[in-house]
C-alpha cells in the first residue's frame, strides 16, 4: 500500500489539499429536543406578504448622530491585498501536468489489478488511502466498480477493522447498509472592487474565510466555478449579518428587509451604507441569474430572492429580540436561527450551481428546505453557537442556544455546552439516516451539504473561527491555502 500512497501524495500535489473529513458517523436515532416546529419547513419564515404602499416610509439618514451604534469590534483582515495577488501555483507548468497523467494512468492500471485480487481489505484501503489524499475524484468509475464488487460479493469473517472501514466506504458512496485553481486572487479583486469593506467599516472584512467555507463545501477543480460564486455569497452575507446583529437601528433593519423582499422598489428609501450593501447583494444575484437563464433557459431569481428574503426576516427577528429585550425559549430560537446562520441560503445557491439540468421540481421542493438542509443547518447554528456565543454575549447579543437553555433550566454553562453537543450529535445521526434515500438532489449537492456542515465545525472548533482571527484558525487557513506541497520531479 505504500507505493499507492506515494502516487496519492503526488497526485494531490498537482490538484490541491482538501480539508479533511472531521466527521462520520452511520447511527441511528432522533434528536432529544428539536421539537416539531423547528424542524417542519421554513413556510412561515418564507411566505410573502402583500407589499405595503412605499409612501408609508420615509428616508432614514444614515448620518443620524443621535442614533447609538454598536461595535462587534473586528480586527482588519489577516490577508493582505498585495500578498494575495502575489501568489501563483507552480504545478500547471506543462511538466508537472504530464507528470500528473502518467500517475493518474499508473494508479488507474493499479486499481484495475487490485480489483482482480482476492484481497477485499487491500481494496478497501487502497480507495481510503485516494480519498483521504483528495484525489478518489479523478477515480470514481473505477472506485465505484470496485465497491459494487465488494457489496454484491459480501464476506464473512472480516476483522473489526475491516468490517467498519468496509462499512463506512459502503455507505459514503451510498450502498445501503446497515492551489491556483481556486482562483482566490481574483475572488479577492472582486470583493476589493465592491467597496464594502471601505464604506462599512463596522463589518468583517473576510474574503479569505469566506473562500475556506467554499472549499470545504466542494474542493473539486471542475466546481471552481461553484467556489467563487457561493464565496462572493458568503462575504455578502456576512456583512449582512453585521448590519442586522451590530450596526443596523430597528427602523432601518426593517427597511432593509422589506427591500430584499421587493428587489429594486424600495432602494431610495435606504440609508446609504445599505444602499452599497444591497446594490452588491443585488449585483451578484442577477449574475447568477443570467447565467444560469443563459446557459439552463430556467428564471431562478424568484428561488434567490426568497432564500435571501428568509434569511434576512429571520436575522430582523433576532435583531427585534435584541432591541425589545426579550430573552427567547430554546425553542423560539431554534425555530429562527437555524434560517439565520444563512445555510439555507446558501445551498439554495450552492444547488443552482451544481445542477444541469434544474428541474422546477427540483427549486420548489428546495424552497421548502427539505430535510438534509433543515438538519445541516442546525448543526451548523449549533457549532457556531458553541464557538461565538461568549463574544457575541459580550458585546450585547440576544441569548444564544446555549443562554437559552441555561435560561430555561436553570443550568451551568457546561452543562448547557454538553446539551448542545448532544443535540449535534443527534442530528447527525438524522443526517447519516437519510444520507442516500431517494430525492430529487444530485449527490454532488448533497456531498455539499454535509460537508459545510464537517466544515463549520472546523471553523469553531476552537472558538470563532470567522470573526476573531486567532492563530489557531491563521495556521489551518495557511496550511490550506498558501503553503505549498513541495515535490520534485526529475
Amino acid at each position: 500500500m505504500a507505493s499507492f500512497t506515494k502516487i496519492g501524495m503526488l497526485l494531490m500535489a498537482t490538484s490541491k489539499r482538501p480539508p479533511a473529513n472531521y466527521f462520520s458517523s452511520f447511527s441511528r436515532g432522533k434528536p432529544s429536543l428539536v421539537s416539531e416546529a423547528c424542524l417542519s419547513t421554513a413556510a412561515a419564515a418564507g411566505g410573502m406578504k402583500p407589499e405595503p404602499p412605499l409612501n408609508q416610509y420615509s428616508t432614514i439618514s444614515s448620518s443620524d448622530h443621535n442614533l447609538t451604534r454598536r461595535s462587534g469590534n473586528y480586527g482588519p483582515t489577516l490577508w493582505d491585498f498585495e500578498y494575495l495577488q502575489s501568489i501563483h501555483n507552480d504545478y500547471v507548468v506543462k511538466k508537472y501536468m504530464k507528470r500528473f497523467n502518467e500517475l493518474k494512468k499508473e494508479m488507474k492500471n493499479i486499481m484495475i489489478m487490485v480489483e482482480g485480487s482476492q484481497e477485499e481489505l487491500e481494496k478497501l484501503e487502497l480507495i481510503d488511502n485516494l480519498q483521504r489524499l483528495g484525489v478518489s475524484y479523478h477515480f470514481k468509475e473505477e472506485i465505484m466498480q470496485i465497491l459494487r464488487s465488494i457489496y454484491l460479493n459480501a464476506s464473512a469473517g472480516d476483522s473489526l477493522y475491516a468490517t467498519a472501514l468496509k462499512f463506512r466506504l459502503l455507505r459514503q458512496h451510498g450502498f445501503h447498509i446497515s492551489q491556483g485553481i481556486y482562483c482566490l486572487d481574483r475572488l479577492d479583486v472582486w470583493w476589493k472592487s465592491t467597496c464594502l469593506a471601505k464604506k462599512l467599516p463596522f463589518s468583517r472584512d473576510r474574503i479569505v474565510e469566506a473562500f475556506v467555507w467554499t472549499v470545504g463545501t466542494i474542493f473539486e477543480p471542475q466546481y471552481s466555478y461553484c467556489r467563487r460564486m457561493l464565496t462572493k455569497i458568503n462575504a455578502v452575507a456576512v456583512v449582512i449579518d453585521d448590519i442586522y446583529d451590530v450596526y443596523g437601528s430597528l427602523d432601518e433593519l426593517e427597511l432593509f428587509t422589506d427591500a430584499v423582499e421587493r428587489l429594486l422598489k424600495a432602494i431610495d428609501y435606504l440609508p446609504g451604507y445599505m444602499k452599497v450593501c444591497y446594490l452588491v447583494l443585488f449585483n451578484t444575484v442577477a449574475d447568477i441569474a443570467y447565467n444560469v437563464l443563459k446557459e439552463q433557459g430556467i428564471n431562478v431569481i424568484p428561488y434567490l430572492k426568497k432564500s435571501w428574503a428568509d434569511y434576512c426576516k429571520a436575522s430582523f427577528q433576532e435583531a427585534k429580540w435584541h432591541f425589545n429585550g426579550y430573552n427567547p425559549t430554546l425553542k423560539e430560537y431554534m425555530d429562527i436561527a437555524w434560517i439565520s446562520i444563512g445555510a439555507p441560503m446558501y445551498l439554495v445557491h450552492a444547488f443552482i450551481f451544481v445542477t444541469n439540468p434544474i428541474t422546477k421540481e427540483a427549486l420548489e421542493s428546495l424552497s421548502k428546505y427539505p430535510d438534509i438542509i433543515r438538519h445541516c443547518s442546525i448543526i451548523i447554528r449549533l457549532a457556531d453557537d458553541l464557538g461565538t456565543s461568549s463574544d457575541e454575549m459580550n458585546r450585547g447579543d440576544v441569548p444564544k442556544s446555549i443562554q437559552c437553555y441555561m435560561n430555561e433550566n436553570d443550568a451551568s454553562e457546561e452543562e448547557a455546552r454538553e446539551h448542545i453537543n448532544h443535540l449535534i450529535k443527534e442530528m447527525w445521526k438524522l443526517i447519516n439516516t437519510g444520507l442516500h434515500e431517494n430525492s430529487l438532489f444530485s449527490e454532488t449537492l448533497i456531498g455539499c451539504a454535509v460537508n459545510v456542515t464537517r466544515t463549520a465545525q472546523c471553523i469553531y472548533q476552537h472558538g470563532d473561527g470567522h470573526g476573531i482571527q486567532n492563530s489557531e484558525i491563521k495556521s489551518r487557513i495557511s496550511e490550506l491555502l498558501f503553503e505549498p506541497t513541495k515535490i520534485s520531479i526529475p
